[in-house]
């Protein structure tokens, strides 16, 4: 009996995004200009290889800034942070290096810009996010979270005429048009953002798992746990024909069992993700068998982001 072919389906775009390698060079580059420590608030980008890595070369990651001794440098992550953050920092005489991604910069600009208007703003995300954290507190009495289709039905407004949504950069496409259309089914003069808050690259990876996943049995998205756009991923694939979707930090955390009557394996990885984790796990799927690999791209990505503007100063230049 012929044994059919064991393959791998590999989505592209997968990985690092613009927003994510800046943030990442940020705190390599801080870590070369100011010798270690260098603190950063919160972790740089949501991915725990990342994290340690980082931490080996120097980096201290605290919660607040509070944790970081006056006068150091501290990196602000890539998930953005609350003016009252900055302002904290300024009175510490902190050396602030803002790795704040810019895309999630734009949405605190429409955030404050709509508040100035006083526009109740609508703003699709998960409690307790950085993200919509740091959001949230450039405009907090004007700011209402609304967390997926379900919250809709308890959202309060001052005036139904005056209202805008807004959304966290990494949710699913899908989910957050779902969640549009419940709002505007609730208010109807509901305004659009000037553009698409959900970042090219979230929409980007979606879209490659959607190109693939109806030909997998199996597909594997290498992220950690607290990746939101990671954990999206795996939701997309579910929606989107895979017969299952799994979330994994590393090839060691692939199970064989998973794989038992596979014969197609999709493999993607979220926006904070290096690829040498995907190479990992591209390893262990060929010691049992998914030796035979074919990249399948959706969109030609080559956005890049320069580095924050701190660190393209002259040496020595502090900010605060």
């Amino acid at each position: 009996m012929a044994v059919t072919a064991r393959r791998v389906l590999l989505a592209r775009p997968r990985g690092y995004c613009a927003g994510v390698d800046r943030a990442v060079q940020a705190v390599e580059k801080a870590l070369e200009r100011y010798g270690p420590p260098v603190y950063v608030r919160k972790q740089i980008v949501h991915n725990t290889h990342v994290v340690r890595s980082l931490e080996q070369r120097g980096a201290v990651f605290v919660d607040e800034t509070d944790e970081v001794p006056d006068g150091a440098s501290v990196v602000f992550s890539a998930h953005g942070v609350a003016p009252q953050v900055r302002q904290q920092a300024a009175l510490r005489s902190l050396n602030t290096i803002d790795a704040t991604c810019p895309l999630v910069t734009k949405v605190h600009s429409e955030a404050k810009r709509f508040a100035q208007h006083d526009y109740d703003i609508l703003l699709i995300g998960h409690q307790g996010h950085e993200e919509v954290e740091g959001t949230t507190g450039e405009a907090p009495s004007h700011i209402h979270l609304v967390d997926g289709p379900d919250d809709v039905a308890t959202v309060q407004v001052r005036d139904p005429a005056k209202v805008v949504w807004l959304s966290q950069t990494t949710l699913s496409v899908d989910e957050t048009n779902e969640t549009v259309a419940a709002l505007r089914q609730r208010f109807p003069l509901l305004l659009d953002p000037p553009s698409d808050d959900i970042c090219y690259a979230t929409q980007n990876r979606q879209a490659a798992v959607k190109r693939i996943a109806a030909e997998c049995d199996v597909l594997i998205v290498v992220g950690s746990a607290n990746s939101s756009n990671s954990v999206r991923l795996v939701e997309v694939a579910k929606d989107s024909g895979a017969d299952a979707a799994y979330l994994v930090e590393d090839g060691s955390a692939l199970q064989e069992e998973w794989l038992t009557d596979a014969t197609c394996v999709g493999v993607t990885s979220g926006a904070s993700v290096p690829e040498n984790l995907v190479t990992g796990v591209l390893d262990r799927l060929a010691g049992i068998g998914f030796g035979s690999v074919e990249e399948v791209e959706a969109v030609a990505e080559n956005m890049v982001f320069a580095l924050p503007g701190e660190l393209r100063a002259r040496p020595g230049a502090r900010s605060g």
